[in-house]
């Protein structure tokens, strides 16, 4: 099990570069099933990443890296994913739409992952029945078909999910006639998976409602596209700067993409400086506390954020309040961080954290992908040494995480 040894109260100083998208990566690796061949640039080095090329690679596919480019070419290896790749990240699902718009027909089980609480799929199942998916359920196992071909619907979410909008991008792409989505996720990850479908030949809109419109085509074919910057892992590194009270400059990132949360720093004391493509972010004093954070679909605050965020409120001046409207435990993070001193109540969706002037090193466990990231961003502020186990989780989603804050003056180890 690799392990974080994290030695506390170094001030970040420096610049730090923000890799490709995890999020957006994943669901254009399930399109790419669909195309002859794909170049993906700015393709980041994660676990995840590793996961979804050993399901293509399953599916006939073959996968190449060269740098942070990878190149996929297509093949023909049937339409059953197994159990234990599909175990291997929540986001698994988002194959079911290609692989329906491939073969017709789909067998697999039910995603694995971070335990965030239920994610049920539902929504994916009830959008693509629209379609003229039909699915039968045998022992955790979903077998899916399809009679004749899939057809163009009308179809509006009761919730913006993301991977239900992705899959029924994926299977529309390719359906007969016109599909139509109301109430669709909204996050800078689904337009840059429908610019990647449209490089490939799909024909696919947007309106200014966030409706989108997708016209099937009978094929797809060859795609070139570059992911777009991760905005976790940018909000992630600014959180580093600031319980650092440090001195950063974050580059390669779209600050639109996360302009929900960049509020939150300056309410709490830091300075900021955004451009094009880059944060700059100062922090020369005790962080003050933010009242309220309520997680939403974007363009409202990211559940994604809301681990790293409540670190800095762990060691802010005053209480702040958070409440999750997305997962059902996202606060598992929380018992660790109290190990380190913070003082954190949770009741179902509410969290409140009363700051405290120092955290102390402790032996804490990633649970998460995210409550792991917020261990290390309290371990860089904490006295002593903090030894993070577990950091499996974090590697699913941040590349070379030790690496890139050891460069700006961290003295992070890892076993």
């Amino acid at each position: 099990m690799e392990r974080y040894i994290v030695e506390g109260l170094k001030r970040l100083n420096g610049e730090m570069e923000v890799h490709g998208a995890k999020n957006a990566a994943l669901p254009i690796l399930a399109a790419s099933l669909l195309c002859d061949s794909c170049e993906l640039h700015n393709c980041p080095e994660l676990s995840d990443i590793g996961a979804a090329r050993n399901i293509l690679e399953h599916l006939g596919c073959t996968t190449k890296k060269e740098g942070d480019t990878l190149i996929i070419t297509g093949g023909e290896g049937g339409c059953t994913i197994p159990d234990q790749l599909m175990r291997e990240m929540r986001s698994s699902i988002v194959f079911l739409g290609a692989i329906l718009a491939k073969y017709r027909q789909a067998s697999l089980t039910f995603p694995g992952g971070c335990e965030l609480g239920p994610r049920p799929i539902d929504l994916h199942i009830g959008a693509l029945k629209r379609l003229g998916v039909t699915f039968q359920e045998e022992g955790g196992s979903l077998r899916c078909t399809v009679k004749g071909k899939l057809h163009g619907a009308s179809i509006s979410l009761p919730f913006p999910s993301v991977g239900a909008t992705e899959n029924i991008m994926l299977a529309a792409s390719l359906a007969q006639g016109h599909t139509v989505i109301r109430n669709a996720a909204r996050e800078p990850e689904i337009a840059d998976l429908a610019a990647f479908l449209n490089s490939a030949g799909a024909k696919i809109s947007t309106a200014a409602d966030g409706t989108i419109h997708i016209d099937g085509v009978k094929k797809l074919g060859s795609a070139v596209h570059t992911v777009i910057p991760d905005r976790i892992v940018g909000i992630t590194y600014l959180c580093c700067g600031a319980i650092t009270q440090g001195d950063l400059l974050v580059r390669k990132v779209n600050p639109e993409h996360f302009s929900a949360v960049l509020p939150i720093f300056e309410e709490m004391g830091c300075q900021l400086r955004c451009g094009v493509d880059a944060v700059h972010i100062r922090s020369s004093q005790r962080l003050r506390a933010v009242k309220s954070i309520a997680t939403m679909p974007y363009p409202g605050f990211p559940t994604d954020a809301l681990a790293p965020i409540m670190a800095l409120t762990a060691v802010a001046e005053g209480t702040s309040v958070f409440t999750e409207n997305i997962f059902q435990n996202r606060y598992k993070q929380a018992w660790e961080l109290e190990r380190m001193g913070a003082d954190i109540k949770t009741e179902g969706r509410v969290a409140i954290v009363r700051g405290v002037p120092a955290l102390h090193s402790a032996q804490v466990y990633c649970t998460d992908l995210r409550g792991g990231a917020s261990l290390v961003i309290a371990a860089l502020a904490a006295q002593g040494q903090t030894v993070i186990h577990n950091v499996k989780h974090i590697v699913r989603g941040y590349q070379d995480l030790d690496y890139a804050l050891n460069r700006v003056g961290a003295s992070i180890a890892r076993e």
